[in-house]
């Protein structure tokens, strides 16, 4: 059983939050963001720590109690710190520019792709000598940010026999050996 509703949640130094009947806003340097909580649970601002109780052990509750646990932890997180992603254009003749809020990519195909981000989303494409093309997106919305990203990579994805496509930093393409050389 999971127990991380259970969990307080410490607020840092710079972010305030205001619970409002079952709405939570957290407010701190890198912007604002708010959550509507079921109102079946509780959540009280208790000093420098932000702590979620559930009126009972139903099923329902207990998920709830953590998710929101979760939901209310990334918001003081994404506005304290924030959330950085960064993708990785591995292919012969890909490119990425970012110009403003658009997002311009080169995969291969017949025409360019334009993306117009959110205006809550940073973007910044990075290009250097004998490396992949890179595109940096942050945000303080991790739920945002994991949509954007999601949305980019489905242009192109991975795959497993030459590993070309948008991938994130650090992750791992397992490779497939393709048709077997010689075989009669």
């Amino acid at each position: 059983m999971s127990r991380i509703g259970k969990a307080p949640i410490e607020i840092p130094a710079g972010v305030t939050v205001k619970v409002d009947n079952s709405t939570v806003t957290v407010k701190g340097p890198k912007g604002e963001l708010s959550q509507t909580v079921n109102p079946d649970l509780t959540v009280t601002v208790d000093g420098n720590h932000i702590v979620i109780t559930r009126p009972s052990d139903d099923r329902e509750h207990r998920a709830q109690h953590g998710l929101y646990r979760a939901l209310i932890h990334n918001m003081v997180v994404g506005v304290s710190t924030g959330y950085r992603k960064e993708m990785e254009l591995v292919g012969v003749g890909y490119r990425a520019t970012a110009t403003g809020q658009v997002l311009e990519l080169a995969l291969g195909f017949s025409h360019a792709i334009y993306i117009k981000l959110p205006a809550e989303v940073k973007v910044e494409a990075k290009t250097e000598r004998n490396k992949n093309p890179l595109i940096i997106l942050e945000s303080d919305d991790k739920q945002l940010l994991g949509q954007v990203c999601a949305k980019i990579r489905s242009l192109r994805k991975p795959e497993p026999y030459k590993g070309k496509g948008i991938k994130f930093v650090g992750e791992v393409i397992r490779r497939k050996s393709g048709k077997s050389a010689g075989a009669k």
